[in-house]
């Protein structure tokens, strides 16, 4: 019930200053560009965050493949491994392009 109260209680606090960010008439706090490069850093960070996991995946999979010692068990967990990575890349390049291809249908 106390942090309900609380809350409540900050929320009403809070309210007085979202009610002044609102822009005045005619006023846009934002454009279209400046969205679209966040996205844009955004997806490139994700981007690089994917290739770098994706190296280390398959650096794991290549220390497994090494000490599988001919272990069935080691040897399809490498393999999983480097599936796992591949997809990664899949889903890094497809995320990329996608981004791309909406932003040059939205013309931005």
């Amino acid at each position: 019930m106390k942090k309900i109260l609380a809350s409540l209680t900050l929320g009403a606090l809070l309210l007085p200053m979202a009610a002044l960010a609102q822009p005045s008439e005619g006023e846009i706090p934002w454009d279209s560009g400046a969205v679209v490069d966040t996205i844009n850093v955004l997806v490139d960070w994700l981007f690089y965050i994917l290739i770098f996991a994706a190296v280390i995946v398959i650096l794991l999979a290549a220390f497994t493949f090494l000490t599988s010692a001919g272990d069935p068990d080691k040897v399809k967990k490498a393999r999983d491994y480097i599936l796992y990575a591949l997809i990664a890349l899949v889903v890094a390049f497809l995320a990329r392009a996608i981004v791309m291809w909406i932003v040059e249908k939205i013309g931005a």
